[in-house]
């Protein structure tokens, strides 16, 4: 109804405190008239009482009810202080000065367009300008950016490589394990690139533990740049090198059977996951090859070893002699290469009897990274794409207790 009296508790109505209503129309759209309900004490010296010296209105958007847009339109008092003979005009709660829109609109305009609606969408169902919605969106996430600014490095910390555009090559993503967001992207993947990034790093000192596939560029860099961390192998990667090293052994000794498709899915699963069937058909082509079976029986001992989780210092100590064995068994078979790459990354390997987390957090991260960047048709300008992964992917200012 047009004309309404002064409503009691408008603030609660309204969702700014301390406003009085004067009277709302609802002719087209939804507009409230609305004037402060007290006089605030002067914000620079907190003297009260102040004087009202002028006012002017000012029209805000501030949300939606159903499919109308609530425009408020807002008695402003310029204030005069006697004691301090200064000027200032009424604060509002959750209005900024200049602003044509309220945060709580401009902050749901920001999630309706980050949710996936469009700019043009937005422009009618809002009653805003598609630039508009682009500059809401750029502050907001400007702002979730300045958030995230100087924060320290996380204790346990993912290090992995993803491809980023072909000009411009591969970027390295450093992930926070312990509350599964991403903590940085960086572009490059060599110590070259990445060293003006990683002294300037705060926190680095504190990082105990970092998890990586077998990279050696990547583990001179954490030798260097996190001096107290311990480097933990990720156990995808060491299980996805033992497979290689077989089939390309596999290749050599028998380049037919290699071929077989059947044969070569019940090489690459697991022993125990096999049926009698399966294990049955796997045997009777192994004993045409004495050496590939030896190697097989191996593999399948490396792999029982390697898929071992959170053991205790006791049954790591019982292990760790096993594992021994099956390297220096490797080196005297055509698996030599295997063997030195497995000896070369021991005590990482080792480590993740120990210690639960891996990389796939990370991996995951690259999946939704790249789907952000399909979603805004690729990225030229690494800056762009590195505000947008850390806005969606990045740390939201809530710390999980784990």
């Amino acid at each position: 109804a047009n004309g309404e009296r002064p409503m009691s508790h408008a603030g609660a109505i309204v969702g700014i405190p301390g406003l009085e209503i004067e009277r709302v129309d609802r002719n087209q759209g939804i507009h409230v008239w609305a004037y402060p309900r007290t006089r605030p004490p002067c914000v620079h010296c907190q003297h009260a009482p102040v004087r009202i010296k002028a006012s002017y209105r000012r029209s805000l958007k501030h949300t939606r009810q159903g499919n109308r847009v609530m425009t408020l339109h807002l008695k402003v008092p310029k204030y005069h202080c006697p004691q301090c003979q200064r000027y200032f005009r009424h604060p509002f709660v959750g209005i900024r000065p200049r602003y044509r829109g309220t945060e709580g609109y401009r902050m749901e305009v920001y999630e309706a367009h980050d949710g996936g609606v469009t700019q043009r969408k937005l422009s009618r169902t809002h009653e805003v300008s598609a630039a508009t919605v682009e500059r809401w969106y750029q502050h907001h996430v400007e702002q979730r950016l300045s958030e995230m600014s100087n924060r320290p490095c996380p204790q346990v910390l993912g290090i992995d490589e993803h491809f980023f555009s072909k000009k411009q090559g591969y970027a390295t993503t450093l992930v926070d394990l312990k509350n599964h967001k991403v903590f940085d992207v960086v572009l490059g993947r060599s110590e070259a690139r990445l060293e003006g990034y990683l002294k300037r790093l705060p926190g680095r000192e504190q990082v105990k533990v970092v998890v990586m596939d077998l990279s050696e560029t990547y583990r001179r860099i954490v030798k260097r740049y996190f001096p107290n961390a311990q480097i933990v192998a990720d156990r995808f990667h060491v299980v996805r090198l033992v497979n290689h090293h077989f089939l390309k052994l596999w290749q050599q000794l028998d380049s037919e059977g290699r071929k077989n498709r059947g044969l070569l899915s019940l090489m690459r699963r697991h022993h125990w996951n096999l049926s009698e069937e399966q294990q049955h058909r796997l045997q009777s082509y192994l004993a045409q090859y004495p050496v590939l079976e030896a190697l097989y029986q191996a593999k399948h001992q490396l792999m029982r070893l390697l898929l071992l989780k959170t053991l205790r210092p006791s049954k790591v100590r019982y292990y760790a002699p096993q594992l021994l064995e099956l390297i220096r068994q490797f080196e005297q078979s055509p698996a030599s290469a295997l063997a030195k790459t497995l000896k070369s990354w021991l005590e990482p390997i080792v480590r993740m009897w120990r210690f639960t987390k891996s990389n796939g957090i990370t991996e995951g991260f690259h999946t939704k990274m790249e789907m952000i960047s399909r979603r805004a048709y690729g990225f030229r300008n690494f800056q762009n794409y590195r505000t947008r992964v850390l806005v969606q992917c990045g740390w939201d200012g809530v710390i999980n207790r784990v």
